[in-house]
Order: C-alpha cells, then sequence, then structure tokens
C-alpha cells in the first residue's frame, strides 16, 4: 500500500476514537443531568440525522474538491461540536453538530479510496480501513469509559501533570473529558493536512443536485449487485448501533455492571469485528463477496442467546464471536458496494446514498429502541425482537439474490437462444 493509505487510515482512527469516546462521554453526562433513559438511545439518533437529510449535498460536497480537504472541513466541524458540549450545550444538541462533521466526512473518507487504490486492492483497503476503525471504537468505548471514572481521570491528569492546570481553569472532570477527546479531533485534522491529492478532476457544485442524488439512488438500488451489498449494509449499520445501546442495556441489567465496564463490553463487540474483517481481507476476493450473506442470519440467531448468558467471560466470548461474524460480512460486502457505486456514478454520490440508507436504517432501528426502551419492554424481549428481525431481514436478501441469479441465468439463457 502507498504511504497516503496509511495517512487516511490515521485520520480515519483519531476521528473514529473522537467520536465513540465521546459517546460514552456524552452519555455519562445525560445520566448526570438526570435525563431519561430514553434520551441516551436518541444522540445517535441526533447524530445520524445529517447523514439522512443532507445525504444529496454531502456526496456532490466531497467530489467538488480534493478529498483530504473535505475530511479537514469536516473535522473542524466535529471540533465545534465537541466545543458546545464543553461550554455546556445539551448533549443531543452538541453531538448532532458533530454528527454534521461526521455525515459530510463520510463520503470523502471513503471516495478517496476508490479514487486513490485500484478496484483489485479495495477488499483488502476495506478490510484494514474496518478492521482500524474498530480498532478505534474499542479504544475510544475504552478511553470513554476511563475518562467517566472521577479516580481513574484524576490520576491520569496528575500522571500527565494536566491537573494543575484543570484546577486553575475550574474545570469540572466532565468538562476535562470533554476537552480530552477534543484532542484527538485535532489530531485527525492535523493527518488530513497530509492526505495526497489523487489527480481525480472535482466536480463544481450546481443546480439540481437533489434530482441528480434521486436519480443515482434509482440507479443504485435497480442494479443486481449493488441493491443487494446496499441492502446487506444498511441493515448491518442500523443493527450495529442499536446493538451498541442493547450491550448496555443487557449488561446493566443482567450482568449487573456500572456505565464504564459496559463501555468496554462495547469494545469486545468491536474486537470480534476486527478479527473478522481482517479475516475476509485476506480469504474473500470481491468475486466471491455475496456468499457470505449467511453470516448475516447466523449472526442475528446468535444474538438471541445473549438471553441464556449470565456470566462475564460467557459474554465477552459471545459477543466477540457476534463481532467475528459481523465483521466477516460486512466488509466484502462493503466493498462490492463502493466498487458498484464507483463504476456506476462516481465514488461520492455512491458513498452518499450508502450513508442516506445505511444512516436512515439506524434512525429507523435507533428510534424502534427507543420505544421499546420507553415502552419498559423487558432486555431479554428487547433482544429476542432484534434478533429475530436481523435474521430474518437477511434471510429475505438471501432469497432477493438468489432470484436476481435465476432472473440473470434466464436472460442469459435467452440471448444464447436468439443468437
Amino acid at each position: 500500500m502507498p504511504l497516503g493509505f496509511y495517512i487516511i487510515m490515521a485520520a480515519q482512527f483519531f476521528s473514529a476514537l473522537a467520536d465513540n469516546a465521546l459517546l460514552i462521554v456524552a452519555i455519562a453526562s445525560l445520566r448526570a443531568m438526570n435525563a431519561p433513559a430514553g434520551h441516551e438511545p436518541l444522540l445517535k439518533t441526533f447524530f445520524t440525522v445529517s447523514y439522512v437529510v443532507l445525504a444529496a449535498l454531502v456526496g456532490a460536497f466531497a467530489d467538488s474538491m480534493p478529498k483530504g480537504r473535505v475530511m479537514f472541513i469536516s473535522n473542524a466541524i466535529k471540533i465545534v461540536g465537541c466545543a458546545m458540549m464543553f461550554f455546556g450545550v445539551h448533549p443531543l444538541i452538541a453531538y448532532a453538530v458533530v454528527g454534521l462533521g461526521a455525515a459530510a466526512y463520510s463520503p470523502a473518507k471513503y471516495g478517496i479510496l476508490t479514487e486513490y487504490l485500484p478496484h483489485r486492492l479495495l477488499v483488502v483497503a476495506n478490510g484494514w480501513i474496518e478492521g482500524l476503525t474498530v480498532v478505534a471504537i474499542i479504544l475510544g468505548v475504552v478511553t470513554g469509559g476511563v475518562l467517566i471514572q472521577p479516580v481513574t481521570l484524576t490520576h491520569f491528569l496528575r500522571l500527565t501533570g494536566l491537573h494543575e492546570i484543570t484546577l486553575g481553569l475550574g474545570l469540572s472532570l466532565g468538562a476535562t473529558a470533554v476537552a480530552l477527546v477534543c484532542l484527538f479531533y485535532v489530531l485527525a485534522a492535523v493527518f488530513n493536512v497530509f492526505i495526497p491529492k489523487t489527480g481525480v478532476p472535482n466536480k463544481p457544485l450546481h443546480a439540481g443536485l437533489f434530482g441528480e442524488f434521486a436519480h443515482c439512488f434509482v440507479l443504485l438500488w435497480r442494479d443486481r449487485l449493488g441493491q443487494i451489498s446496499l441492502a446487506v449494509t444498511t441493515l448491518f449499520w442500523g443493527a450495529g448501533a442499536t446493538l451498541q445501546f442493547i450491550v448496555i442495556q443487557w449488561s446493566e441489567s443482567i450482568l449487573h455492571l456500572d456505565l464504564s465496564k459496559s463501555s468496554k463490553l462495547q469494545g469486545v463487540v468491536a474486537v470480534g469485528v476486527a478479527i473478522g474483517a481482517a479475516c475476509a481481507a485476506k480469504t474473500i476476493s470481491m468475486r466471491k463477496s455475496v456468499g457470505v450473506i449467511p453470516l448475516g442470519i447466523a449472526m442475528g440467531l446468535v444474538v438471541l442467546v445473549m438471553n441464556f448468558v449470565t456470566t462475564l467471560y460467557l459474554a465477552m466470548a459471545l459477543l466477540v464471536f457476534i463481532g467475528v461474524l459481523s465483521g466477516f460480512f460486512v466488509v466484502p460486502m462493503n466493498a462490492l458496494l463502493q466498487h458498484r457505486g464507483h463504476s456506476l456514478m462516481g465514488a461520492g454520490n455512491s458513498i452518499a446514498i450508502q450513508n442516506f440508507n445505511e444512516n436512515l436504517s439506524i434512525l429507523v432501528m435507533t428510534g424502534a429502541y427507543y420505544l421499546m426502551v420507553s415502552m419498559e419492554l423487558s432486555t431479554r424481549s428487547v433482544i429476542t425482537i432484534f434478533g429475530l428481525f436481523v435474521s430474518v431481514s437477511m434471510l429475505l436478501v438471501k432469497f432477493r439474490h438468489e432470484a436476481n441469479q435465476r432472473m440473470h441465468d434466464d436472460v442469459s439463457l435467452l440471448d444464447d437462444k436468439l443468437h
């Protein structure tokens, strides 16, 4: 891989680490405010709404200038959102601004891969990016869990010599935690500056973006392979976002862990995803990518086993296994989707459409989780509904893919007869 790829990875790593650390800090802030429990999944809702509302704009914005510059501007928006939380703005509002930056960041982050690398390296590159992102998630939630513990945060400040500075400024431990998260965004911005230009011509912003987006949206969903890969990744990210909160609820109500330890269990899932992503990158070619769909069905069924686990070590093993299944099936499908999207309409628009669908799924699924929490359904009921939904949805995708194959075979046979 060229040097520029590793710079892209470093920028993505620190930005993703900060996003996940800030989520845990924001949850702790809501609890310190005695906010209703339903506000916690709303953090994800507020974060992702920009992906859906601005989908037609951010893809074109990503293609209008060098991707590194787009990533720098987007990261600066994240810093603004983090600063808002530091100065006491409600966590839901501040995290929504961070989500605005993330919505603009994502098309550039993935789009630059298709511009910078040949398509034969996309599965490997996605394996590296997803694996590193998962490592960032692990360290992010662990960092967030450490930052919300007064004892460990105070000890860290004393070790680094920052304790006197925070005392002098009169910062609370909560504000200090947010400030430390902001430093990760700053570090990501530094790497953004050094991302190489790919030489791909930029497309100027123009009127009619929404019409172009609608055309590209229909084009990708009508594509025989595009619709399957898009359906799988859409379901995966919606399920993954919801699983974050389910794991917290499950570990607190069934395993009797506090928020700091519960957040670390999210990292355990991420370990499994990293392992699965690495294995997929080494063993699955883009040509064979649709063959991993049954693993999505299996993942939903394995989630149901959470209902019968009550000890920490069994819980960790189960969550790693769920993560491995997730990582193994999403990386090849993500690479296939990027390749089809880039071939049909260009990197920025295809990633924006992918983000629109995936984050609409996050809004719907976290919204459904919010309703289940508001209805005071038991943790086991929530897990059962979630696991069955994932398995049934993936089974329907599998049936659709098989129908597409039969249709393609019939058309090929007809063409042979005509010739």
